[in-house]
Formats: C-alpha cells, structure tokens, sequence
C-alpha cells in the first residue's frame, strides 16, 4: 500500500485528513509516525508557498510521498487578516477561545453584510520522483456574533456557513468535510494523486 507522509503535528487535522482521504488506497501517517523531527519555517508569503516548504522540508526526509496544507481565516473587513498568520494570531500557544474572542471584539458593530471571510487550504504533495502538486480551495461564510458549537476546531466556532444557518462547529464531521475548504482542497489533491497512482 502506497504510504503518505503528512506533515503536521495536529492530531485534529490528521483525523480530518484520514476521514476525507479514506477512499484513496494509502495510508497516512504523520511525520512523527515517519519519525521525521524536523524545524519547519514557515516563512511564505501565501498558503501555497507554505504547503510548498512544508511538504518540501519533510520529503528530504523520505522517499514516500508527501503532503502538507497550509489553511486559515481570511476576513474582509481586517483586510484579509489573520490570513496566513492565523495559526500564530496572538500566539501559537494562546487558546482558540481567546483568539475567536478577540475577532468578534475587532468586528464589533460591523453589520452582517460587512463580515464576509473565508477560510482558504492550500495543500501540496510531492511525489518520490520530486513531481510537486498544488491546489487551493476556500470555504466562503461569514464572522458570527457569538461563539456556537463544539465540533471542528480552531476558527469553526465563529465561522457562520449562511446556506447551513450555524456555525461550521455546529456542522456534523461528514458535512463540514463536504462543503470546507479542507475538504475540497484535498478531495481535488486525491483526484490527482489517483491518476499518477493507477
């Protein structure tokens, strides 16, 4: 069976990832599975450029392929903030619920209209032969006036889906993966790692 080797730490992203590549015939595994314990620098200037130098810091680690995404919360009215920074908004180690709390301040009065965002995932793969893949995908919604929800992770508490009527953590597991920007990214990745696979 054809390994995959994603590289992140996150066990919730992992489970997200397995859940929606459970129809590809591979198996995925972390980089610590792959007992890969490497620095990566996240220094791009766009999501793609950030898979890119993940997945590229881990594949010369290994001959399997590899996978990385690089994925976040782009709001309109902060003129695209967090953005790639939303990882490290406020701190990688400072609590969601703080984080989520502090983007609900920043829009205070701001009128449903006005608080479009999106979250965006850009996931690339290289293959053994060096071949690189890259594809994006968002997920277009609004910023909720209040927290709701306690499925998903990080952003999906605020993160209002209009044609769902809830926050993205309010969704079930097989709908969030479905319709979020994840889904779509890696849903789109496995189609053509299918045809370089047959």
């Amino acid at each position: 069976m054809v390994k995959i080797v994603f590289a992140t730490g996150n066990q919730h992203k992992l489970r997200e990832i397995r859940q929606i590549l459970s129809d590809l015939p591979c198996e995925l595994i972390s980089m610590k599975d792959a007992g890969i314990d490497v620095e990566i620098d996240e220094n791009g200037t766009t999501f793609e450029e950030n898979a890119l130098i993940k997945a590229r810091t881990v594949a010369e680690h290994t001959d399997e392929i590899v996978m990385a995404d690089d994925s976040g919360l782009e709001i309109d009215w902060l003129g695209g903030e967090p953005g790639i920074k939303s990882a490290r908004f406020l701190g990688e180690d400072t609590p969601h619920e703080i984080k989520n709390r502090a983007l609900i301040e920043k829009l205070e009065g701001v009128p449903d209209e006005k608080r479009t965002a999106r979250f965006v995932c850009a996931v690339a793969a290289i293959l053994p032969d060096k071949t690189e893949l890259v594809v994006r995908e968002t997920f277009e919604g609004r910023i909720a006036h209040e927290p709701e929800g306690l499925n998903g992770f990080g952003y999906d508490p605020i993160f209002y889906v209009p044609e769902c009527g809830c926050t993205s953590a309010v969704l079930s597991p097989e709908k969030k993966n479905e319709l979020s920007h994840r889904g779509k990214a890696f849903r789109e990745m496995a189609q053509k790692l299918k045809k370089l696979l047959k």
